[in-house]
């Protein structure tokens, strides 16, 4: 029989992952908003675990950037900025058309399936109605996760898709930004589901060239259509101080 102390460090560990899991999903997805204070306690009560879980998951999601751990003022949601935003697409956009190339070199019938799934479901799953339509934006984001993510399924490294995965992770806070706000005065006009069509359409071709140009493409679309928003709330936060 294991000492108890084992079992101790394994209940403290699992309910770490929890928190880690909750506060994470909930930084992605804009339930915790950039610059918002996390108070320990507060979380402790919100997700019923221990202390000790609960800042073992704020640590971690500080080592990816997702969380500020102020010394003197505890922890806060990382912010988002316009300097973070050019630096991440650009480096988004190097990364896609590497993974994307290596991914129509390699991929099969099962590739091209999933890919034509994934357009179909994320052509026809409706955007949010307003700024409180968080599930609506959550089932969306799954989906266009999905899509993007098939594109590049097959190219075959564990390691670059580690990569892909955190990118998309830290776009997903920017982009939930233009999602929540596609009908806000002031927003870019696309027809982001035309953008999606004509990216896979280019990929099932084995199009590389073009397939690489339309990805980088919608990817500064996306990005500019972000700027525009966070630069207007940024102003507004600006006029509205004393």
């Amino acid at each position: 029989m294991e000492p108890a102390f084992f079992d101790q460090e394994t209940s403290t560990a699992t309910q770490a992952e929890r928190a880690y899991l909750k506060l994470r999903s909930e930084i992605l997805h804009g339930e915790l908003m950039p610059g918002q204070r996390l108070r320990a306690n507060d979380l402790q009560a919100k997700f019923q675990l221990g202390l000790t879980p609960i800042r073992e998951a704020l640590m971690r999601l500080s080592s990816e950037g997702l969380v500020d751990a102020q010394t003197h003022r505890g922890a806060v949601v990382a912010p988002v900025t316009l300097k973070e935003l050019a630096d991440l697409m650009a480096t988004r956009r190097h990364i896609e058309r590497l993974c994307l190339s290596m991914a129509i070199d390699n991929g099969d019938l099962a590739w091209e399936a999933e890919i034509i799934t994934s357009m179909y479901l994320l052509a026809n799953t409706p955007l949010p109605s307003d700024l409180d339509d968080l599930g609506a934006a959550t089932t969306w984001e799954a989906h266009h996760r999905r899509f993007h993510r098939a594109l590049v399924a097959a190219c075959n490294s564990e390691w670059m898709m580690r990569i892909w995965s955190t990118l998309n992770d830290h776009s997903e806070r920017y982009r939930k930004i233009r999602l929540l706000h596609h009908k806000a005065e002031g927003a870019r006009v696309r027809n982001v589901t035309a953008e999606h069509e004509a990216l896979k359409d280019a990929v099932i071709r084995r199009d590389k060239a073009l397939a690489a140009r339309l990805m980088d493409e919608h990817l500064t679309q996306t990005e500019l259509a972000a700027a525009v928003l966070l630069a207007n709330d940024q102003q507004d936060e600006k006029g509205n101080q004393p």
